[in-house]
């Protein structure tokens, strides 16, 4: 088996293709050990040091790490965990039940939805997420506010997860995209997890405490 690599917009997460299906169908997105659980490849990984996140696409694995473990060291041991599990014939999740769970029902299109939503499903799982794919990572739909201000919220999962290009993606692409073909979408707006927040409040905190030392009185 010869597993190949390809870099993504994010540096520190890289798409492993094995040459062979993964999920086939959907995708998954493990974040950490607990949610891991469910399949014995992503438990795995997650041993590896510096790794934090696992993404299942249709036939590729999307690998990312924190910055302080270089990919040049945990690199072999992620090939070679991979190598292993393929060549075993082993099954992607306990059970099927795991696999259901862990993939995508998002744009799943209900009896319940409206026209226009429905319509953002179909766009987002037919033109958007084989797009996102390439770069190795997801887009998951999380509302339209139908009687308000009319915005697609949506989160970004895998490679484009904290990616410093994702918000180019959400607007330049995405957002062009559905306002073009659906005229009652304002925009998009990406949702994001609890941990993102913190994380995105501390670092600007950050910013503008080394922005206050530098500038210099007038």
């Amino acid at each position: 088996m010869f597993i190949q690599t390809e870099t993504t917009p994010n540096d520190d997460s890289l798409k492993f293709i094995p040459g062979i299906d993964v999920m086939g169908d959907g995708t998954a997105e493990f974040l950490d050990t607990r949610s891991a659980l469910s399949s014995p490849l992503a438990i795995r990984l997650m041993g590896v040091e510096g790794v934090k996140a696992i993404f299942y696409g249709p036939d590729f694995v999307t690998v990312s790490k924190d910055s302080e473990n270089p990919w040049a060291v945990i690199k072999p041991e992620i090939y070679s965990i991979l190598m292993e599990f393929f060549s075993s014939g082993q099954a992607l999740f306990r059970s099927a039940e795991d696999k259901e769970n862990a993939g995508p029902q998002d744009t799943k299109i209900l009896d319940t939805d409206s026209e226009t939503v429905a319509m953002i499903k179909e766009l987002l799982e037919t033109r958007v997420r084989p797009a996102i794919m390439e770069d190795g990572g997801d887009i998951e739909y999380r509302g339209f506010d139908e009687g308000g201000d009319a915005l697609v919220k949506v989160k970004l999962k895998g490679s484009c997860r904290g990616c410093d290009s994702s918000t180019v993606t959400l607007k330049s692409g995405i957002e062009r995209m559905l306002m073009h073909y659906i005229p009652q979408v304002k925009g998009v707006e990406q949702v994001l997890d609890q941990e993102e927040e913190i994380a995105i409040n501390e670092f600007n905190k950050l910013e503008q405490r080394l922005g206050n030392k530098t500038a210099k009185p007038s």
